[in-house]
């Protein structure tokens, strides 16, 4: 799935969703913290000028040494004196001059003010007497500014600290009296609005939604044949095949208003929100009727109720069996379609699956062949391609890659080419950057000892000549010993074709190519290491299947002894009923431990008859490291396939190639097309 950017439209917004601001003036809160700004510092500066008033400009109060006083005193120009504490305020009977060190000129003042010593002076008042001076006295004050600063600074700091978060909760629109409102972002279209031409790939998938579309615009259509439009639409795959980019083509087309949300958004700490936001979301959808909700990862709110060892989510589930009554509850929903997404729809509760909530399960299935060739047309657009990279070729050795990976792959290419400095993106990087994204990169300061290096040539050698000569196996696209992410060596297939289904024949030989590398271990050089770890465990999961899961055991028949569904709650095994005895399961094991030694019989036989060529191949790979699928061919003495139109690029060294050893098994079990996982 991948979005076209063609007809000279812009993609500035993400498909017009939010709004935008205007530029002209200041928002109303960014003036409002302005005012309040203001009147704190006004606050501050009036407090400050009460403060330190008597001190200030205006006072004619003019501070002299004590002795400069006493001499005042006795030359009788003194008149009256306050007395408050240590500190004496006078007036004199004449303005005087006195020199100040700093000034330029003399200072002239007829009021001064001095303090007592703390030694004291007992002669004071008897001089003061003496020449007649008017002696006040004003008790002293227990005030002090200091003091109210240390015992209202702790206060003012909480203060300004419980204001610091209630703003923060008002940004974040957590307001206490409207946390329980619903999350949900109206979609307004504008020019640049997704709409299906701008969606590349899932045709099906495509016209399930067109329909939803068309119900919309024009509903006597169907009404007159009796038709009712479906009130949910769940679209379901794998990560990656464009469930959001489809919705947002929806919300483009439809021309109905159009809410949309995760469904983490509903989920909050308090026990209820979860409930109240779906409540208000669908009565905003119904006073906007017609109308469509979309949910993307549905599956965090809509997973099954009660599942696990330790029970449910209370929060959880209460949001969810809020929403099942928003959909199909006693009271009737009328003109409100919600579509949903997720990746997991084996985790979701049975009873928001049934029809009248969710009708119709739309699949977005990984894309085919000329899907994946289309949607790198998309993306490869604005990317200047060399002539000899062949977007054919590149989709035919991309199985199981989704819209996501594809546009990856070439957003890597363009990103090697540009670091090689580079005008073009040539085939060579759309092939590192495959090898980069599957198997990681390449791990720089690794030392191999000869004897590590040898071991590990025959071991991918093995994996390759087992592949090239076993019939029907994928072809052998390239060989390397180069140590890549968490491997120290690969064999790359690169599959003809997309493949859904699997025969006992083709997956018995893939158990062969995953052992040949210990068979050609304990061969040549007589040893085991660790390096046959990955390919253990993977013969070990696919032998398992076929006999537990697809009935290709001689022993069991065609009977499937188990679920291939993983659990994935806490303990849901436990309340899982067993479907098979313990006499059972040890004949199970029996079963798929005779298959796994069977394989690696046939590997050891294989690589015995062609010795010479396991040989010539290990020595190549110890020359050159990397070595073609055409080469290891020549090396063995047998002949390329002929290229036809749909195994192009097969054996191109070029092209992008891909692996599959064991297949996955889908929702129902069934096999799904390869991804590109190589044998390593």
């Amino acid at each position: 799935m991948a979005e076209k950017t063609g007809k000279g439209k812009g993609r500035g917004s993400p498909g017009g969703f939010g709004r935008a601001q205007g530029q002209g003036g200041k928002s109303p809160a960014a003036n409002l913290g302005r005012n309040r700004a203001f009147f704190w510092f006004l606050l501050l500066a009036l407090a400050a000028i009460w403060i330190f008033r008597p001190y200030g400009p205006e006072s004619e109060w003019r501070s002299i040494p004590y002795s400069e006083f006493r001499a005042l005193v006795a030359d009788g120009m003194v008149e009256r004196v306050v007395v408050k504490g240590s500190e004496i305020r006078g007036e004199l009977s004449e303005e005087v001059e006195r020199t100040v060190p700093e000034a330029e000129e003399p200072v002239v003042f007829d009021r001064l003010i001095t303090h007592v010593p703390s030694f004291g002076d007992d002669e004071l008042l008897a001089r003061l007497e003496a020449q007649g001076v008017e002696v006040r006295t004003e008790p002293e004050s227990d005030f002090s500014w200091w003091l109210i600063l240390i015992y209202l600074l702790p206060v003012a700091l909480i203060v300004l600290l419980f204001i610091f978060l209630y703003r923060g909760m008002q940004s974040q629109g957590q307001k206490m009296m409207s946390i329980g409102k619903s999350r949900a972002r109206a979609y307004e279209r504008t020019e640049e609005a997704t709409t299906f031409d701008d969606v590349a790939g899932q045709e099906g998938a495509k016209q399930e939604l067109e329909e939803l579309v068309a119900f919309l615009k024009d509903p006597t259509r169907f009404e007159r044949l009796g038709g009712e439009i479906p009130r949910g639409f769940l679209l379901v795959g794998p990560p990656g095949t464009g469930k959001t980019l489809t919705a947002r083509a929806v919300a483009g087309e439809a021309g109905v208003p159009f809410f949309h949300m995760s469904g983490s958004d509903f989920m909050e700490m308090l026990v209820g929100v979860g409930a109240s936001r779906v409540r208000n979301l669908f009565e905003e959808a119904k006073e906007a009727a017609p109308a469509i909700i979309f949910i993307d990862e549905l599956d965090s709110v809509g997973r099954k109720r009660g599942a696990g060892l330790g029970g449910g989510h209370d929060e959880r589930e209460q949001t969810l069996n809020q929403l099942l009554s928003e959909m199909d509850g006693f009271e009737p929903n009328q003109g409100v379609v919600l579509l949903a997404a997720t990746n997991r729809p084996d985790i979701l509760d049975p009873a928001l699956l049934r029809p009248g909530r969710f009708d119709r399960r739309v699949t977005m299935d990984l894309p085919t062949r000329s899907d994946r060739e289309d949607i790198l047309r998309i993306h490869a657009r604005h990317k200047p391609l060399a002539q000899d990279v062949d977007l054919e070729a590149v989709a035919g050795g991309t199985p199981g890659f989704s819209g996501a990976d594809l546009r990856n792959l070439l957003n890597e290419a363009a990103l090697l080419a540009a670091r090689k400095d580079k005008s073009e993106i040539t085939a060579g990087e759309i092939d590192e950057a495959r090898d980069k994204i599957m198997m990681g990169l390449e791990r720089q300061g690794v030392v191999l000892t000869d004897e590590e290096r040898k071991l590990l040539a025959y071991h991918e050698a093995g994996h390759a000549v087992a592949a090239a000569l076993l019939p029907g196996a994928d072809p052998v696209h390239k060989v390397s010993i180069i140590p890549r992410g968490r491997a120290m060596g690969v064999t790359q297939q690169m599959p003809d074709r997309d493949r859904y289904l699997y025969s006992r024949t083709f997956l018995r030989n893939q158990l062969v190519i995953l052992l040949a590398g210990r068979a050609a271990e304990e061969l040549v050089l007589d040893t085991m290491t660790s390096g046959a770890e990955d390919d253990l465990r993977r013969a070990s999961q696919l032998a398992r299947k076929m006999v537990l899961s697809w009935g290709m055991s001689d022993t069991f028949g065609r009977i499937a002894q188990g679920s291939s569904q993983d659990q994935v709650f806490l303990g849901g095994e436990i309340t899982q009923r067993r479907e098979f005895s313990d006499s059972t399961s040890r004949e199970a094991d029996k079963e798929v431990r005779d298959i796994v030694e069977e394989a690696f019989r046939r590997a050891r036989t294989l690589l015995e008859e062609h010795r010479d060529g396991l040989d010539s191949l290990a020595e190549a790979l110890l020359t050159d490291e990397e070595v073609s699928g055409k080469r290891v061919l020549e090396l063995l003495g047998k002949a390329p396939p002929e290229e036809s139109e749909g195994t192009k690029g097969a054996e191109d060294p070029d092209t992008p190639d891909s692996a599959r050893a064991e297949p996955p098994a889908g929702p129902a079990g069934e096999p799904e097309p390869d991804s590109g996982v190589p044998v390593s």
